[in-house]
């Protein structure tokens, strides 16, 4: 199938020290297809390496800032290998936001849901407008929320976690604030977050760092204990017939058969 487009899944520009990474394919909701993330593990690398990038902002066009997984990219390839790559993306895309070295800050007016759950809780900052919503459907497609769950569990309040986890409720940027999930429910976050660039330009890029490596290290050494293992739990479910199951009631609009 030809993408939606043809420009960039994900634009990248920098102005005034900060690299904006761009979610932009609205057409399946900033799903992680394979060219979303090429571009998106891309763009880290880029700012990353830039001198002149003090600090990343994450944001997105549309009304999702990412839906998780391409359903529609994994059920029309090879469920093994599929699911193997899928897992390996993850795992870079989340590590590469924890280790980098400069602040990351996602700014959100939309839908969060599953993958895109695990990214903004990689990122430093979360900035979200107040209509924002977010959810983790792993369990309604027969799986869970594995490789996510290596930056969920130490942001969200483990009460929330254990609900909303195996709910797969939805529920509101405050709710998403006082869980822990997010770092601020703003009636205007881009305005919110022009405002906190001004107090991060205050910090030295030697500084930032150190204390971003603090703050991250306890969670980057669980990450790295824990990636393959629960890499391999996650790719040993798909192809299971619950996930196929569920996979293709998603894409049918209508109620996996264990909902009937």
């Amino acid at each position: 199938m030809a993408d939606a487009h043809d420009g960039p899944f994900v634009r990248y520009q920098v102005a005034d020290g900060f690299a904006t990474l761009t979610l932009d394919s609205p057409h399946n909701r900033n799903a992680l297809s394979a060219r979303l993330v090429t571009e998106l593990l891309e763009g880290l690398g880029k700012a990353s390496a830039d001198d002149a990038v003090r600090g990343v902002i994450l944001t997105h066009t549309g009304n999702t800032f990412c839906a998780g997984a391409d359903l529609k990219e994994a059920v029309d390839a090879d469920p093994a290998a599929a699911a193997d790559l899928r897992t390996r993306w993850m795992i870079s895309v989340l590590r590469d936001i924890l280790a980098m070295p400069k602040p990351v800050v996602a700014q959100v007016n939309g839908n969060v849901r599953a993958g895109g759950m695990g990214i903004i809780a990689a990122c430093d900052v979360v900035v979200a407008g107040r209509d924002s919503s977010f959810g983790l459907t792993e369990v309604r497609i027969g799986l869970a929320p594995f490789m996510i769950s290596l930056t969920l569990l130490p942001r969200m309040a483990p009460r929330a976690a254990a609900r909303y986890f195996s709910t797969g409720e939805t529920f509101d940027a405050a709710e998403a604030e006082r869980v822990g999930l997010i770092t601020v429910a703003a009636d205007d976050p881009a305005a919110e977050v022009l405002r906190l660039r001004g107090e991060l330009r205050k910090g030295s890029p030697q500084g930032l760092a150190e204390a971003k490596r603090l703050v991250n290290a306890d969670l980057l050494t669980a990450f790295d204990r824990s990636a393959e293992e629960l890499a391999k739990r996650s790719a040993s479910f798909f192809g299971t017939p619950e996930v196929i199951e569920g996979m293709t009631a998603f894409l049918q609009r209508r109620p996996a058969s264990w909902a009937e």
